[in-house]
């Protein structure tokens, strides 16, 4: 099916959607965009399996319902995607169905039944997270005698201090510290919004030692690989299941979890939810846009469960009535 006079064709609505939308006017993240495309190669192989036609020859009017369901279902029941991945598959069409009714007027059907597929309701598990004994085990597992041990290390205090996400660790630069005057670092996080967090002391020497170790430049990736370059997510991952395996034998309790990067960020949350810190305080500190966002740690802590449970009186408790002094009914009955 060729593209009308009016209509650009599906293989450069494509091309525009990355170049010009995704990359220019939204400027979204990396990341953002490399799961956009890998949501088009699948779907796009998908499609010319389904369609039998290459890609090249795909329609805008082809994406219908119909293959989009099947392709979702492909998704959980073949690939064995998550609920989870499947809506943010389904998210990422979505955008560029958008994006193509602005270009194509006749694309608007395809529009409507497109957003007429709903996301999946799914159960969310709970958050997990490390004690305060775990993660200090964690911490001093890497072999700080070793070039890569004191990376580790340092890579997972400050992973611990700031709970900032793997992306944002993976692109810090050099430049992005500052241990001069207010010793934080500075990251790019989701919706290209900049932050700065704060170090503790400790964090910030442990830090400059190893700058001062690597004597990178201003832009050089702070958390090097082997090579001499920029640390990847899996890379990062690699290392924390080394240093939990190492950590496991002094703290067994860390063989049941299971733990990723994130698991830190959450680690980070839970410990200032329960130093005292406030809500909107921690929604700022991880780059949450909303506060509501850090409700879910609230759900996470049974310490904090249970001392609102302690303020409950259970059934059968006769409450005393409240009786005020003098003073105070001598101010209310003067108002």
């Amino acid at each position: 099916m060729t593209a009308s006079p009016l209509a650009p064709a599906f293989g450069t609505l494509v091309q525009d959607f990355f170049v010009r939308h995704l990359a220019s006017e939204k400027r979204v993240s990396v990341r953002t965009v490399e799961s956009y495309r890998d949501t088009f190669r699948l779907l796009l192989s998908y499609a010319q399996k389904q369609l039998k036609k290459p890609a090249v020859e795909i329609a805008l009017s082809d994406l219908d319902a119909p293959l989009l369901l099947g392709f979702l279902d492909h998704l959980e029941k073949e690939r064995g995607n998550s609920i989870r991945t499947r809506n943010s598959r389904l998210t990422a069409v979505r955008s560029f169905v958008h994006y193509a009714a602005t270009r194509d007027v006749t694309a608007l059907p395809v529009v409507r039944r497109t957003l007429a597929i709903p996301t999946k309701r799914y159960d969310k598990p709970m958050l997990g997270f490390l004690s305060r004994e775990e993660m200090e085990a964690v911490l001093a597992a890497p072999d700080r005698n070793s070039w890569s041990g004191e990376r580790d290390f340092v890579l997972l205090t400050v992973a611990y201090n700031t709970g900032v996400r793997v992306s944002e660790l993976v692109l810090l630069n050099v430049e992005d510290v500052d241990l001069e005057r207010g010793r934080s670092i500075r990251v790019l996080g989701k919706g290209r919004k900049l932050r700065s967090i704060p170090l503790w002391k400790g964090t910030a020497a442990v830090l400059k030692a190893w700058l001062d170790r690597r004597a990178a430049g201003p832009r050089d990736p702070v958390f090097p690989n082997r090579q001499g370059v920029r640390i990847t997510r899996s890379g990062i991952e690699k290392r924390l299941r080394a240093a939990v395996h190492t950590a496991t034998a002094t703290c067994p309790s860390l063989g049941s979890k299971r733990i990723s990067p994130h698991t830190l960020r959450h680690t980070t949350a839970m410990h200032l939810l329960q130093a005292g810190v406030d809500l909107t305080s921690i929604a700022l500190w991880l780059g949450h846009e909303s506060p509501n966002t850090t409700h879910a740690y609230v759900e996470a802590d049974l310490a904090m469960k249970e001392r609102t449970l302690q303020k409950l009186a259970p059934p059968g408790t006769r409450l005393r009535r409240f009786r005020a002094d003098d003073r105070l009914m001598a101010f209310l009955d003067g108002l």
